[in-house]
């Protein structure tokens, strides 16, 4: 059934930057609805890497990525917003509400939200991970090929295979140097996308890094036991024995029917924002990873979402009441 109840502010997207936003609208005394496509809160940190590292959050010299969201929840959810878990919002558009106001409303893959404002913080959109289509591979996923890690306790003392050369493939290496019996990482290139102090810290290990390197096949029956690799130079060929392989090759990102809302894009994975946050459709916001402020390129880390998210929702708060200020106060001075 349809949700008649006008919220003053809907968030889309619970990530770090779509939950930091709803604490600050809850700050701000705003009634708030969260709506995530995911099953869960926390975004790419819950369901690409939840046992990673973070560096680069501030406060937090390192901290695992499921901790972060579990606080990043815990302060999201402070004011108690409603949340819509496992629910994708299909499409946005103006509806007269009563007493000649209007709202927008959006509709889901289930039923229909009245809303006065909405702050978009999907990220990168719906995603998946590319698949790495070797003999052997799709056989054994998830049965010792992974590309994704939930959960790192099964990986303990294993001889584990990393394919890729990447943040995540690095990550990963130095995530469980200490955790695995063996590690080795293979990358098809000797050009790495990963951080440099990362790299640099990978240097300084034992783990073998060939590059040039690639999986040919996987071995195994009802579970990995070993690799197939080969120089995609000189055509040498490798066995090894492996009780896993972690396929980091990226993934496909999609922003679905976002890209049918009528906003001004930067891109076809960005929407264009103004110095705060404001899209071209009135009351409509966008903050973190989707949003490029003024078309310039998008700063995607963490901590530029929380500080979007925080001018977002005070931008919403100041477009519900014009006479309102932007600056919210400082925190310390309120009583949470």
């Amino acid at each position: 059934m349809p949700d008649n109840d006008v919220y003053d502010i809907t968030i889309l997207g619970a990530g770090p930057a779509g939950l930091f936003g709803a604490f600050y609208a809850g700050m701000r005394g705003l009634r708030t609805k969260l709506i995530e496509s995911l099953p869960q809160v926390g975004g790419q940190l819950a369901v690409l890497y939840p046992e990673k590292l973070v560096y680069d959050v501030a406060g937090h010299p390192r901290i695992l990525a499921k901790d972060l969201v579990s606080q990043l929840s815990t302060q999201g959810l402070h004011f108690g917003p409603t949340v819509c878990l496992d629910e994708r919002v299909e499409l946005l558009a103006r509806r007269e509400v009563g007493d000649g106001e209007e709202a927008w409303v959006l509709k889901s893959d289930r039923t229909e939200h009245l809303s006065r404002t909405v702050v978009i913080t999907a990220g990168i959109g719906a995603f998946a991970p590319n698949k790495l289509e070797k003999p052997g591979v799709a056989h054994l996923e998830g049965r010792g090929v992974e590309y994704f890690v939930g959960d790192k306790l099964p990986l303990r003392g294993k001889r584990i295979l990393i394919v890729g050369g990447g943040d995540s493939a690095v990550d990963w290496c130095l995530n469980l140097k200490d955790w695995a019996e063996s590690i080795t990482l293979v990358h098809r290139r000797d050009q790495f996308r990963a951080h440099e102090a990362s790299l640099a810290e990978l240097r300084l290990t034992n783990i073998p890094v060939l590059t040039f390197w690639e999986l040919k096949r996987a071995h195994g029956k009802d579970r990995v036991e070993g690799a197939t690799i080969f120089n995609n130079k000189t055509g040498e060929e490798r066995e090894i024995e492996v009780d896993a392989i972690l396929v980091n090759i990226g993934f496909k990102a999609s922003l679905g029917s976002i890209v049918q809302w009528g906003l001004d894009m930067a891109d076809s994975r960005h929407i264009k924002v103004s110095c705060l946050q404001e899209t071209n459709l009135p009351g409509v916001f966008a903050a973190g990873d989707i949003a490029s402020v003024e078309g310039n390129e998008a700063l995607s880390l963490i901590a530029t979402g929380f500080g979007q998210a925080a001018i977002a929702s005070n931008a919403a708060a100041s477009f519900l009441k014009p006479e309102a200020r932007l600056f919210p106060g400082h925190s310390s001075e309120m009583r949470l």
